[in-house]
């Protein structure tokens, strides 16, 4: 598009109905890392982006409507800026393509040079297991009665100690801000590690302590993880954000010391 002067993030701007590489901008992650005070590169991982708003034109001009699923892996040196992303993916709507897997390997193409590194995307599918609702594994801090005061995130909070544990944890009350529009981002979160057992109640105040603090999605996981790492002797440590749909788009960072993809899982809030 030809009127656009600078970031489409925090701004209103007219959409295209066909085909526009040039929508797509990136988040350089060094410079978030740097804003965050975070060390890259200490973790594996990706981000799984869920994208339900996704159709355009077959080669006889009927409507395909096909949800997709991308993953860029966290060693990107950038991610993708998700308003820009999602007007690059409604510029489709009129765009007469010949298959699906044009479609798909177009848009591959066009986001691995956004992120400069390779971008998986495959089809969701309307009725497949992508879009199946499931709940997390492991054990739920959102019934502890705890007192609930710091409310910008406080690493001081976290504390473990004792015997030698591995266990899956996971909360449904997260919050934080988004850093350009100032609205609250909901989603869970879910703790995966080897080590001394985490106290759970402050793990929860600690988590919950995030609600006004400002952030994009994968530096949130990203602080979570190198909290827990640094300050619980996590010997090994997974990291998952499952945030809520903006504009048809779920985001879903994974940061792990074990794996570098993560496991199909979408919850029922999403």
């Amino acid at each position: 598009m030809n009127d656009r002067d600078g970031p489409v993030l925090g701004r209103q701007v007219s959409s295209s109905k066909r085909y526009t590489p040039d929508l797509l901008e990136p988040i350089e992650r060094a410079a978030q890392r740097r804003a965050a005070g975070l060390e890259a590169f200490r973790f594996r991982g990706e981000d799984v982006w869920r994208c339900y708003e996704m159709s355009w034109l077959n080669a006889r001009g009927r409507p395909v409507v096909s949800p997709l699923c991308i993953r860029i892996p966290c060693t990107s040196p950038a991610t993708v800026e998700s308003k820009s992303l999602k007007l690059y993916l409604n510029a489709f709507m009129q765009e007469c393509v010949a298959s699906a897997e044009d479609v798909l390997q177009t848009i591959a193409a066009d986001l691995g040079r956004t992120c400069r590194a390779p971008v998986a995307v495959t089809p969701l599918g309307l009725a497949g297991s992508g879009l199946r609702p499931d709940a997390p594994a492991g054990c739920s801090l959102d019934d502890l009665d705890v007192a609930v005061d710091a409310y910008e995130r406080d690493a001081s909070l976290l504390a473990a100690g004792g015997e030698r544990v591995r266990e899956r944890l996971y909360t449904h009350l997260f919050a934080s801000v988004c850093p350009v529009t100032g609205q609250p981002d909901w989603g869970s979160l879910i703790v995966d590690y080897l080590g001394p057992r985490l106290d759970r109640d402050r793990l929860l105040r600690y988590l919950v302590s995030y609600r006004c603090h400002e952030a994009f999605h994968e530096t949130i996981v990203e602080q979570v993880f190198t909290d827990l790492a640094t300050r619980c002797a996590c010997e090994g440590l997974t990291v998952q954000g499952c945030f809520l749909r903006r504009g048809g788009i779920d985001i879903n960072p994974f940061r792990s010391t074990e794996a570098d993809t993560a496991p199909p899982l979408r919850l029922p809030r999403q």
